[in-house]
């Protein structure tokens, strides 16, 4: 006879009982109908005789897995799959997120202030985003915060503008930006008097991410938890409207001012003399998020009327039907962008993850090895220095500015700052850590994040990118010149830098530790035969670093080709950044050039895979 497991059978882990009561005690907690009833099934299910040892096992290896911790701040915050437990995300844990949060601002900027501290609070078009958002408002409302909240789901920067807009101690965005269909996410920002000065509207890091999680842990009984019925604030329908007045100053919907710096403040528009023939034809695509319209509207406010959205991909879903992962970077996620492109024959293609934090361009450029029926998408790095080379150009001479990107993004842009004599620093991985450098005129990382006008909102913005990039591309046309014209000679001058990446996805997030632990005990002594002359354990920094510890490791070889190794932080995987220098006397050598570096980063890959995979 088949008998399903009991709490005190072995195949219940740890302690079953222990286990067994953490589970009741959530469902009598949990306020979501949906989520009770989830673990409520399982439970049935991994106690009943009748279900069957293999659906017993199944099912208690699920509660263990739902209950092996709790979610905890990585990158870009809190970031799960939708779910019951508190491995996953869910009406407990945005509740306990919220109070806990609420508790900090209270503590680091409560006080005898004349007000309350301010909150403000969005959110995407995902499932449950607005029903997150709305428990957000009620725990921060009861604790005495006051509490605005987005009229409607809109994108990322809109909120990232806000909280700086409104002088607010905190804000909370509810989205998974790009990661699969089945997750959501709580992106936290600190304002006001709630941090200094540098920090004001950028995404949390320590010690508040810390502080934080121990105010969420003394969080009790979620039924004790005081949740407000209403006095939070609904922003009007117009504050997208105002976040686009900020980031296209002087935008009249199709009158062009001339500009020198693209995307910047007190830019919005192309050279002075360009006409009608210079202006690109763009085709849009929103992968079925919040910001289609907003970036349209963008686009629009600065003289970019020839605009294509791809229709599949324009309203909001959160199914996103048309792609496997909502991510620009992911192989067959531009295909319909593309093909839409060479229909109306148009001269670029801008593409927005979900929440529009994230901007990816693709170009015509027959000429690159790794194009494809004409096209080819721009790397995020390629994008970084030419929106890069915007901001060093206008900000020439200027005392005291800066630009910046992450460690993993190419070095390229350091090479151009110090000829243009501007500071360069690097930085960790997100935009918590490059938006809050003082001076900051213009900040990027690889992954196709852009920080074009850090006065305005100091995070990744897709919207103002997207503006930028047309710009620079319709800057470029004016002169006869395109995108991929601007890169070569960026690269003529500076130096070709080849980027790509090596990405090892797991089921088992316990393997990737494992793997950087085979890393570190079997450092190659070479890459693609240059030898390693440099070796950095970034996890163990020396104490002039201006970089705190974070996990993972640089290689560097005499040939000065650079590998960094390190977790994602906001997927389940291992990630292998690969950059090769090749220096370039003339645009007749680039071919060749290209064709080498290429050579040596796939060796390079294949050489990381094998270790990483043994």
């Amino acid at each position: 006879m088949n008998t399903a497991p009991s709490p005190a059978s072995p195949l219940w882990p740890g302690s079953g009982a222990h286990l067994l009561e953490a589970v009741r005690s959530w469902i009598a907690q949990d306020p979501d109908a949906e989520t009770r009833q989830e673990l409520e099934k399982l439970v049935a299910t991994a106690t009943d005789p009748s279900a069957g040892e293999k659906a017993a096992q199944t099912a208690v290896a699920d509660l263990a897995q739902r209950f092996s911790g709790t979610l905890q701040f990585g990158t870009a915050g809190l970031r799960a799959e939708l779910g019951a437990g508190p491995m996953r995300m869910n009406r407990v844990v945005v509740q306990r997120a919220a109070a806990g949060v609420a508790a900090h601002v209270l503590e680091v900027a409560g006080g005898d202030a004349e007000r309350a501290p301010r909150a403000v609070i969005g959110f995407d078009s995902r499932k449950n985003s607005q029903v997150f958002a709305q428990d957000t408002a009620a725990v921060f409302t009861a604790a005495g915060l006051e509490t605005l909240i987005m009229p409607r789901p809109l994108p990322t920067p809109v909120l990232a503008w806000a909280v700086r807009e409104y002088d607010a101690e905190v804000g909370v965005m509810v989205t998974a930006s790009h990661n699969p269909a089945a997750d959501n996410g709580y992106k936290i920002y600190l304002g006001g008097r709630a941090v200094e000065d540098n920090g004001r509207g950028c995404q949390i890091v320590p010690p508040h991410d810390s502080q934080i999680a121990a105010h969420i842990d003394a969080v009790g009984d979620l039924r004790q938890l005081p949740v407000a019925q209403d006095g939070w604030t609904v922003l009007p329908y117009l504050v997208e409207s105002h976040y686009l007045d900020a980031i296209v100053p002087g935008g009249t919907g199709g009158t062009r001012e001339s500009a020198a710096n693209p995307g910047l403040p007190g830019a919005a528009t192309a050279p002075a003399g360009a006409g009608a023939s210079s202006s690109p034809k763009i085709v849009l695509t929103a992968m079925h998020g919040v910001g289609g319209p907003t970036t349209v509207e963008a686009l629009a406010r600065a003289g970019f009327a020839d605009v294509h959205p791809v229709r599949a991909q324009h309203t909001p879903d959160p199914t996103f039907p048309t792609v496997a992962f909502p991510n620009p970077e992911e192989p067959g996620a531009l295909d319909l962008a593309f093909e839409l492109a060479r229909e109306v024959g148009a001269d670029l293609i801008i593409a927005n993850d979900p929440d529009a934090d994230r901007c990816a361009v693709a170009v015509p450029d027959a000429h690159h090895p790794a194009f494809v029926d004409g096209w080819r998408m721009l790397r995020g790095d390629e994008v970084g220095v030419l929106l890069g080379l915007a901001a060093l150009r206008y900000h020439a001479g200027e005392a005291g500015a800066v630009v910046a990107n992450s460690i993993v993004s190419s070095r390229w842009l350091g090479r151009m700052a110090a000829a243009a004599g501007v500071e360069h620093r690097e930085t960790l991985t997100g935009f918590k850590w490059i938006t809050r450098q003082p001076g900051i005129i213009y900040g990027y990382e690889e992954a196709l994040g852009y920080c074009i006008q850090p006065q305005t909102v100091r995070d990744k913005d897709g919207i103002s990118a997207a503006v930028a990039v047309a710009q620079l591309a319709q800057q470029a046309a004016t002169l006869g010149r395109s995108l991929a014209d601007e890169l070569a000679s960026l690269a003529v001058e500076h130096g070709l830098f080849t980027t790509d990446q090596l990405s090892i996805r797991v089921s088992d997030l316990s393997l990737i530790p494992q793997m950087m632990t085979t890393l570190r005990e079997h450092t190659p002594t070479e890459l693609a035969g240059s030898p390693v002359v440099e070796v950095r354990d970034l996890a163990n920094p020396p104490a002039d670093s201006p970089l705190p510890p974070t996990d993972g490791l640089l290689l560097l070889t005499a040939d000065d080709t650079r590998v960094i190794v390190r977790p994602s932080g906001t997927e389940p995987k291992l990630k292998c950044y690969l950059e090769a220098v090749t220096e370039v006397g003339d645009v007749v050598d680039l071919p060749a050039a290209r064709t080498e570096s290429t050579k040596r980063l796939s060796a390079v890959a294949t050489q990381l895979q094998a270790l990483l995979s043994a």
